[in-house]
């Protein structure tokens, strides 16, 4: 990954985007997007659209929608009590066992304010409360008010960028800011690039509270092809099941899913182009409808010839997830070719 790239991807993980309030990040992209892109636009839903055009824009040109979500897992503030205190609820999954005793940041309209989430300590818990898993309303975050008046807003982890040892990444919200990357970079790779199809790499919000994003934006498009980059589970760490999970390793190479929420013609043609460039992959199977935008593309107006590639991801949903850069910088790659191939004759028809 070169040096300007790199910095990009900080700057997506340094940069707050909590569901529904994802303007922050979206100016970061706006600004990368628009030294390769030939168009960049926001719509009044928030989805922000990159896209580079074959020569003269043939009306017959096929179109690619290429979407990595923007937002990440967040907590909303739903009371402030006399003292100071944020109570707060949930936006998108939360593991309430990996949420306690985090450095959390709010995020007010006076800028970022450090906390920390607590509840009582484990000396004063009844025996009862020792065994079982808080809910939300029984924590709180502290930021040190001294009265309700000094508190408000949205929350999220501390976020940060950590280098781990044989190139590996930590960082909360690598899901899906690396998808959101790979999709961005794919546009940059194909400037000045002749090409037969019109491609769009979207930043879609509100992925993490039901694919709403994917959904209008791929209503907007109308696309012939659309392919989601989202993160998907490594299982090379203990305690993963195999068996059921697939065999998924960082640093391999990003993931091809298949199963029925994939054209068959689309992961053959990624397949075929992995192998033609020598970009290695790996692939999964999915039984039933993913949980990512290819969901909503896939069922867009008439249907939508649908991919998916993954990021192989550790501890999803957690401050500390892990990547390899490499299978970010590959899947980029892969894209790139893929809608370098692709002209008004290709067949989608499974």
């Amino acid at each position: 990954m070169d040096s300007d790239a790199f910095e990009f991807l900080q700057r997506l993980l340094l940069t707050p985007s909590a569901s529904g309030f994802e303007q922050a990040i979206q100016r970061v992209v706006r600004e990368w997007a628009g030294g390769f892109a030939e168009e960049v636009r926001t719509d009044s839903h928030g989805n922000l659209f990159a896209a580079r055009f074959p020569a003269g824009r043939p009306s017959n040109a096929p179109r690619i929608m290429l979407a990595g979500h923007c937002d990440q897992i967040a907590l909303m503030v739903q009371h402030i009590d006399a003292e100071g205190f944020l109570y707060v609820q949930p936006i998108g999954g939360w593991d309430m066992q990996v949420l306690l005793g985090q450095h959390l940041t709010v995020w007010t309209k006076s800028g970022p304010v450090p906390g920390v989430v607590a509840r009582k300590a484990i000396h004063l818990l009844q025996p009862d409360e020792r065994t079982k898993v808080p809910q939300f309303h029984d924590v709180w975050v502290d930021i040190g008010a001294k009265d309700k008046a000094e508190a408000e807003s949205v929350v999220t982890f501390e976020l940060g960028v950590r280098t781990l040892k044989n190139d590996l990444l930590a960082s909360p919200a690598l899901d899906d800011k690396v998808g959101l990357w790979v999709c961005m970079e794919a546009v940059r790779l194909l400037y000045d690039r002749p090409i037969s199809a019109s491609v769009y790499a979207v930043s879609t919000v509100a992925e993490e509270i039901g694919l709403r994003g994917a959904i209008t934006a791929a209503h907007s498009i109308q696309p012939t092809v659309g392919i989601a980059v989202d993160v998907c589970h490594a299982t090379d760490t203990p305690g993963n099941d195999k068996k059921t999970q697939g065999d998924i390793a960082c640093g391999k190479g990003p993931v091809l899913f298949r199963g029925p929420n994939i054209n068959p013609r689309v992961f053959d043609l990624l397949e075929a182009t992995a192998k033609q460039h020598e970009i290695p992959v790996q692939v999964r199977g999915v039984p039933r409808a993913t949980g990512t935008d290819a969901n909503a593309i896939q069922i867009s107006r008439d249907g939508v010839a649908c991919g998916l590639i993954g990021i192989p991801n550790r501890y999803m949903h957690s401050p500390v997830e892990v990547v390899h850069p490499g299978d970010l910088v590959h899947a980029a790659k892969l894209l790139a070719e893929f809608c370098g191939t692709v002209t008004a004759e290709t067949n989608w028809i499974p």
